[in-house]
């Protein structure tokens, strides 16, 4: 009967979060400013069936040269996708479900944080607070953003980790949290890097309360950096290899992408783009119905402390939350360019409305104290219930409406998936993790992926390609020279007769001198020393918390 009684608030805020994602369950697909996602499940998927993992390379994009996406976009979503790709489902369907997935998730992850304040109603309010809050739907439907929106997801559990482990101390909440941040990173790593300062200050005041748990809470924050280090320690140290720095400035110079104070209160919903000054493409809301429930909120929390019938730790913790949520309004506002000027790092964000989603955390959570006071308040539990459906049945019903789709499009996943689409369109979109210098096709008929022959003779007698791999057999009539249509990345080694070979680098593929006769000649993805290094430290936080498990068994 109790499991019943845990079980069915999960229920309500899993049904109630399904009317967020109802586009997705309507044939075809719909326009989304990142319109890559298909494609890279599909390229995740085959990167996978080729042997690798973990996965940093995707072949077909590029220009059909091949780049290390992977390695440097956020690859936890992608993976999720691939899975379900992997069971059968089509690709297209699974990046639907994917993205599902991922919005579902948030509200499930917010009600776990949220009930351990405000109880099961009040963990049910702030779920749907957090799921129906406007820029999430911006997330969803006008960018396409899937890893911030998956990232989005993780940062209650987080704090939810932090919270029982300050309260309990268990093991089993530290390898929790060490994988709720991991996950954080791993599904985007601009939000971790917006939420992480967060996170540290929420760990302090913690420490502040019980510092018997303060190591244990540091700990987790560690083991989190340990597991996901794969992917995090590459990303940083070898993106000089690439053009992805060239996204800094120009059009994405966060210096043209503030908001303006109006807009946090109402601006006109769009799917377009945002740009210089308070008219924009898309709207920066942070959500009339919860700027109108702030109010109500910290009027109840000034009326419980008058009364002193609030609990000092919540007071502490709501404190926080205002905090949080004014600094990270704060920091999408012209006025905070001096901070963006002093902290360089940030301007890797591009976009400082991003804050956008840090603070519907914090706002969500205060105002699901709303439902703790008027049960503080409020003795006659019919009109608390009745009070509480209200208040959810606005809240979803108001903000449902955004999260609709443009319009759909009547497309089938050849149309993700055919040469033209992969190789070419999507590469227009996203081509910064080329090398720099490389020499991009300008129209489609331009784009060749075939062996160019630069001197002497050659004939190709044979050759296969995979993800990772390109072998060539061949008969050269004389010393000669050829380009193999393949991108730069010290990842790639080269052999002939299987012996190690040296290659040069060009701006349209990798130029290797070919000695006279018939020869085998081989390109393999290896791992850098960098890449290996970072997999040994997730391998050794993974470990870490095998043995954390096992300890943990033995104290039972």
């Amino acid at each position: 009967m109790n499991r019943l009684k845990n079980l069915l608030p999960v229920l309500f805020v899993l049904a109630l979060s399904l009317f967020s994602v109802i586009p997705f369950f309507h044939p075809g697909f719909f326009p989304i400013h990142d319109n890559t996602q298909v494609q890279r499940v599909f390229e995740m998927t085959k990167s996978l069936k080729d042997g690798l993992f973990p996965v940093r390379w995707a072949a077909d994009l590029g220009f059909g040269f091949g780049y290390p996406i992977f390695n440097f976009y956020a690859p936890l979503a992608y993976y999720v996708g691939s899975i379900i790709n992997l069971l059968g489902f089509d690709v297209l369907f699974s990046t639907k479900l994917m993205m599902a997935l991922g919005i579902v998730l948030s509200g499930l992850s917010m009600y776990m944080f949220a009930k351990e304040l405000w109880g099961k109603f009040g963990g049910i309010f702030s779920a749907m607070l957090y799921v129906f809050i406007p820029y999430h739907a911006v997330d969803i439907y006008v960018r396409g953003d899937v890893a911030e929106f998956w990232a989005y997801a993780f940062i209650p559990l987080v704090f939810y980790a932090l919270l029982k482990i300050h309260r309990t101390g268990k093991i089993r909440f530290i390898i929790f949290g060490a994988l709720s941040y991991a996950t954080l990173i791993i599904s985007h790593n601009l939000t971790a890097f917006m939420v992480t300062p967060f996170i540290l200050i929420f760990i302090g005041m913690l420490f502040l309360g019980n510092k018997k748990t303060g190591k244990k809470l540091l700990i987790t924050v560690v083991l989190g950096l340990l597991v996901s280090a794969f992917y995090w320690l590459p990303a940083l140290l070898e993106i000089n290899y690439t053009n992805v720095l060239s996204q800094i400035g120009g059009g994405a110079d966060y210096k043209d992408h503030f908001v303006c104070l109006n807009q946090l209160w109402a601006s006109p919903w769009g799917f377009g783009g945002s740009t210089k000054g308070c008219v924009d493409g898309l709207s920066f809301m942070i959500g009339k119905m919860h700027l109108l429930l702030l109010p109500i909120a910290l009027g109840l929390f000034g009326l419980g402390l008058y009364l002193k019938k609030l609990d000092k730790k919540k007071g502490y913790l709501l404190i926080y939350f205002l905090i949080g949520l004014l600094f990270s309004a704060f920091l999408t506002l012209d006025y905070s360019k001096f901070i963006w000027d002093a902290i360089r790092p940030m301007a890797v964000l591009q976009y400082p409305w991003r804050f956008l989603l840090v603070a519907a955390f914090f706002i969500s959570a205060i105002c699901g104290s709303i439902i703790y006071f008027t049960e503080m308040f409020i003795k006659n539990k019919w009109i608390r219930l009745g009070f509480f459906i209200i208040i959810i049945l606005i809240t979803v019903i108001f903000n449902s409406k955004y999260f609709a789709a443009q319009k759909y499009l009547q497309v089938s996943v050849n149309s993700f998936t055919n040469d033209y689409f992969l190789k070419f369109e999507t590469s227009q979109i996203s081509s910064e993790y080329m090398p720099k210098e490389f020499l991009k096709p300008k129209v489609y008929s331009n784009l060749s992926n075939k062996i160019i022959v630069v001197h002497g003779k050659v004939k190709v007698v044979s050759q296969s390609k995979r993800t990772g791999e390109y072998n060539i057999n061949y008969i050269a009539d004389s010393t000669s020279e050829i380009i193999v249509p393949i991108a730069y990345f010290p990842t790639w080694w080269v052999n002939l007769d299987g012996e190690s070979y040296s290659y040069s680098v060009k701006n349209n593929g990798l130029l290797v001198s070919l000695p006279k006769g018939n020869h085998l000649l081989e390109f393999s993805f290896k791992q850098t020393n960098v890449e290996v290094l970072a997999n040994l430290l997730s391998l050794s936080g993974i470990f870490a918390i095998i043995l954390g498990i096992i300890l943990k068994k033995k104290t039972l």
